[in-house]
């Protein structure tokens, strides 16, 4: 359905990110905008997981490794 386009490194970074984000949010009890932008975390972890990003499709790019022929 997808084409991979996440290499190993940029899936490493997105569940760091995605996590630190989502534990963030669940260890601040703030209010506001910028408490619930944290949610954001939610797509780097989404994106890992199935490995391919919509936007790297939009713009060309993949950090998968080429393919030996």
């Amino acid at each position: 359905m997808f084409k991979n386009n996440v290499g190993g490194i940029d899936r490493t970074l997105r569940i760091v990110v995605g996590v630190v984000l989502l534990v963030w949010f669940f260890m601040d009890q703030g209010q506001g905008f910028w408490h619930y932008a944290k949610l954001i975390g939610i797509v780097p972890l989404i994106t890992a997981a199935i490995g391919s990003c919509p936007l790297y499709s939009i713009f060309g790019l993949s950090t998968c490794p080429m393919k030996k022929a």
